[in-house]
């Protein structure tokens, strides 16, 4: 029983470290099939508690093993099937900023103002600043990005 609670243990404390911290391990390729750290993790902590089941019902060793590799094998394979649907529903990074239109809101210049995006999916309205001082309503031109702000040249 002691065998089953410490894989039980380790593979909690590895469940809960990858959704704190992010995968331990990004993903173990085992030939065209990937693991996650979580996906091992839930395979841990049920090959640990089926394990511990089984001895408490007094059942052979062998298949307190058994049942405990079956029953791990089946939850890895689940939580991964989970974790690859959630992958792939992640939504698309933006698109880049660099060459994007737009008016100004305010006056423009070193030392910051802001632009109106055209057809930007995320924010509308960015910080930027220019080279020179535009004035309100000045068509402009992304021409980089720094973090969230745009630096911005007359289009």
């Amino acid at each position: 029983m002691l065998i089953f609670s410490v894989i039980g243990g380790l593979g909690l404390l590895l469940l809960v470290v990858s959704l704190v911290v992010g995968e331990v391990f990004e993903e173990i390729s085992l030939g065209d099939v990937g693991l996650s750290g979580s996906a091992m993790g839930i395979g841990a902590v049920v090959f640990g508690a089926s394990g511990v089941i089984a001895v408490a019902n007094d059942l052979p060793s062998f298949w307190t093993y058994v049942i405990g590799v079956v029953f791990a094998v089946l939850s890895t394979a689940v939580a991964q099937q989970f974790i690859n649907r959630l992958a792939a529903s992640e939504d698309a990074p933006p698109p880049p900023l660099e060459g994007a239109f737009g008016v100004l809101t305010a006056t423009t210049g070193p030392e910051g103002g802001e632009v109106r995006l055209e057809g930007v999916r995320d924010l509308e309205s960015r910080l930027a600043w220019a080279d020179e001082v535009l004035e309100p309503g000045q068509r402009v031109v992304v021409i980089g990005v720094s973090g969230s702000r745009v630096r911005v040249s007359k289009a």
